[in-house]
C-alpha cells in the first residue's frame, strides 16, 4: 500500500512506464509524507476504446482513470495536491487529455492491508499500521522491522 492503478486506452513502452512509475512514487512519498518503497504502480493498458468518458451526448475516448488506494489519515489538501501532481505526471508522460482523466482515492485503515517484509533474512507478514507523519523521519518498513525484532 499505496496502490496506484492507471487505466489507459493505449500501450506504452517499458521505459515510459518505468520512468512514470518512479515519478509517481516520488510524488506520492513527498506529498503524502511517507517513503516511495511502499508504493505499487499498476498500468492497465486496456487498448483502443478501453476507457471512455461519458458526456451529455456521446461518450468520448481516449480517457484515463488513476485509482489510488491509500491509508487513511491525510488531509483533503494533501490528496488534492497529490491528485494534481499525479495527473500532471500522467498527462505529460502519456500524452493524455486532463479533461478526460480522473484521479480517484479510496482510503483504508492500516489493518485492511497485509504485506510481508524481510527482517534479518526472515520473511515476516502482518497487517499494516495506520499512517503517521512520523514516516518521513522513520520509514514504515524500518519501524515494522524494529517492532518484529523487539518481539523476539
Amino acid at each position: 500500500m499505496p496502490h496506484l492503478q492507471l487505466d489507459v486506452p493505449n500501450n506504452y513502452p517499458l521505459s515510459v512506464k518505468h520512468d512514470l512509475a518512479a515519478r509517481l512514487g516520488r510524488h506520492y512519498a513527498e506529498i503524502m509524507q511517507t517513503t516511495a518503497d511502499l508504493v505499487h504502480v499498476t498500468f492497465r493498458e486496456l487498448g483502443e476504446g478501453g476507457v471512455w468518458h461519458c458526456t451529455a451526448g456521446e461518450p468520448v475516448t481516449p480517457a484515463a482513470v488513476l485509482t489510488c488506494d491509500i491509508r487513511r489519515g491525510r488531509t483533503p489538501e494533501q490528496r488534492a495536491r497529490l491528485g494534481e501532481a499525479l495527473m500532471n505526471a500522467c498527462v505529460e508522460a502519456l500524452g493524455l487529455d486532463p479533461v478526460l482523466m480522473n484521479v480517484e482515492f479510496t482510503q483504508h485503515s492500516g489493518d485492511e492491508i497485509y504485506g510481508q517484509i524481510r527482517v534479518n533474512g526472515e520473511l515476516v507478514g502482518g497487517l499494516a499500521k495506520d499512517w503517521s507523519p512520523s514516516e518521513t523521519e522513520t520509514p514504515l518498513l524500518k519501524t515494522l522491522a524494529a517492532e518484529n525484532s523487539a518481539r523476539k
